[in-house]
């Protein structure tokens, strides 16, 4: 099965979290098939939040893709914002 969940990176105390499509059996810091955004929970200065591309996570939940969660709320929160 293919999921949509988030990768962490970044540094101690200062996660950042790439969004990527993966298998569900792979390792979670493992391969993956496409990353389609990032989230940054603590963004400084100039650094966006998040940042999904919604074309592709709706394309590839077409195709049978299961967002976890926390996935599933941030593509909620990233089409309920304005485009500024």
């Amino acid at each position: 099965m293919v999921v949509i969940r988030l990768n962490r990176g970044g540094s101690k105390k200062r996660p950042k979290y790439r969004i990527t499509v993966a298998d569900s059996r792979s390792w979670l810091g493992g391969k993956f098939l496409e990353v389609i955004g990032h989230y940054n929970p603590n963004p400084r200065g100039e650094e966006k939040k998040l940042v999904i591309d919604l074309e592709r996570a709706n394309a590839w939940i077409k195709q049978g893709a299961q967002p976890t969660e926390r996935v599933r709320s941030l593509i909620r929160s990233a089409t309920a914002a304005p485009k500024a």
